[in-house]
């Protein structure tokens, strides 16, 4: 063989060798991208590692809390807000009412006709109403009469022979979603607007009285028996089909609870105590906060960036405003330090809030063999294309994490109520059953997060006491709940209609 022969023989094997080499430092520095990645999720998943002892010491430290909470205002983060709500619904509640659920840029006015223990609610209508953005941010008078208009038009499509017998007036509830200081169960005081609401001088005035004075002017007669929040009409409601609701819980964007206290339990009360003995306590949980409670740095880092630093930290937690971006931020971390999406970090995952809970939950779902719902997720929202099914998997396990410690701190913060009013245990002879409603997004269309619920809270509870708990979903607490709330605090109750 000639020289030059030999000579183009060693470049080629060099040459091969060279690429060889490549080809090895590419698989180490992509083994080496993926280890490190795989230790960010390993990092998360025991970050947020919820064993029962720890969700027992979560349920523990409601309790707790609650205690706190009703010794004296601002004993506790949990604000244990007294509803004045003394009456729930029986069952027994005929006629017609109405309800105003105002809580966020759309209001609602519905007609619930009930006709007791026999027919249950045997209609309701309802109509949904945008409200026009400069009312939003106008005046008090401006925002009140333009609802009551609405309501006076929803009242003029009122059935033949649903007149009020004999001068009486049309009640009704009003769901109000709006933080109130509330001085009675029909007026409360405007602490302040949130979801882009800004209307200064309604700030400090009794909500009630400012809808009250737009109906009169317009000629509308028509009482509001009952300011609420959205958990407790979901409590009403659930108790109208079910005597044994002891609790209600919201699950969705944000998220509440609110439960039947004793009113001698309540050391806070001064007035006097309502015939019934009990009061509806309205908890505003999402503010709790412990130092069981799982915090990792995504947590930490969202909390920094919110609108309310601090606050809320349970609601950041659990609540379906929150946990899709927990996955993002796992996800953008993942991008910046192993490369998990490629050379450069996908800008979309930069954006705040751009992966919705809805999103999350589809992808956990997805039983598709590529996981094909996944990559479109991904795609679709992200701009994130070409994923592996390897990649894909890693972001399911991620979306499990996130909601499975959801579900279990939910569960523990149910078991806290259920500590507070002793049904956490059965009584020897007692076979009371314990029945709490739920409502809310997160809790109805996230599957997997609602059956982990469930089943942590058997685990919590043991058989025995499981056996006595009820979850019940019950639709549409701000609405209907709110109308039976008008029925139960009526000021005709116990008045013969002559």
């Amino acid at each position: 063989m000639g020289k030059v022969a030999v000579g183009a023989a060693v470049v080629t094997a060099a040459a091969v060798c060279a690429a060889a080499a490549l080809v090895v430092r590419h698989r180490m520095k992509c083994s080496g991208k993926w280890a490190r990645a795989m230790a960010i999720v390993k990092d998360l998943e025991e970050k947020c590692v919820t064993p029962i002892v720890k969700l027992r010491q979560v349920g523990d430290a409601m309790d707790v809390e609650m205690h706190a909470g009703l010794a004296s205002e601002g004993g506790s983060k949990l604000k244990m807000l007294i509803s004045y709500v003394d009456n729930l619904p029986t069952g027994d509640e005929e006629g017609l009412f109405y309800a105003l659920d105002l809580g966020g840029t759309n209001f609602r006015v519905l007609r619930v006709h009930l006709g007791g223990k026999e027919k249950g609610v045997i209609n309701q209508e309802f109509e949904e109403v945008s409200i026009p953005p400069h009312l939003m941010t106008g005046s008090s008078d401006g925002l009140f009469d333009f609802i009551a208009s609405a309501l006076a038009k929803f009242v003029a499509s009122e059935p033949d022979g649903f007149l009020p017998p004999n001068g009486r007036q049309r009640e009704l509830g009003f769901t109000f979603s709006f933080p109130v200081m509330q001085t009675s169960i029909s007026s409360g005081t405007l602490i302040k607007w949130t979801k882009g609401f800004n209307i200064e001088d309604a700030v400090g005035e009794d909500v009630v009285a400012e809808l009250t004075k737009s109906m009169e002017r317009i000629g509308l007669d028509m009482r509001v028996a009952a300011l609420v929040n959205d958990t407790i009409g979901t409590l009403a409601g659930g108790r109208f089909y079910h005597q044994d609701v002891i609790a209600a819980v919201i699950l969705g964007t944000g998220t509440n609870a609110a439960y039947v206290e004793r009113s001698h339990a309540i050391p806070k009360w001064h007035g006097l105590h309502p015939k019934s003995g009990e009061m509806v306590i309205n908890m505003e949980w999402g503010n709790f906060r412990s130092s069981h409670l799982p915090l990792t740095e995504y947590d930490q880092a969202l909390d920094a960036e919110s609108l309310n630093p601090g606050e809320q930290i349970f609601e950041k937690l659990i609540s379906g405003m929150y946990l899709g971006d927990i996955v993002r931020r796992a996800l953008l971390k993942m991008a910046e330090e192993a490369e998990f999406f490629g050379d450069t970090v996908p800008p979309k995952l930069r954006v705040p809030f751009i992966l919705r809970t809805p999103d999350m939950s589809a992808m956990h779902h997805d039983t598709s063999p590529d996981l094909k719902v996944v990559g479109n997720k991904l795609k679709d929202i992200l701009e994130i294309s070409n994923t592996s099914v390897k990649t894909r998997k890693v972001v399911v396990e991620l979306c499990n994490i996130v909601a499975s410690r959801g579900a279990h701190l939910a569960a523990a913060g149910i078991l806290g109520i259920l500590k507070k009013i002793g049904r956490d245990t059965v009584k020897a002879g007692e076979n009371t059953k314990s029945v709490i409603a739920l409502d809310g997004g997160l809790f109805e269309h996230y599957t997997k997060f609602r059956t982990c619920l469930e089943s942590t809270l058997k685990e919590l509870l043991g058989d025995e006491a499981a056996d006595t708990l009820v979850i019940e979903h019950s639709n549409d607490g701000s609405g209907i709940g709110a109308a039976l709330l008008a029925a139960s605090h009526s000021q005709y109750l116990g008045v013969e209609e002559s």
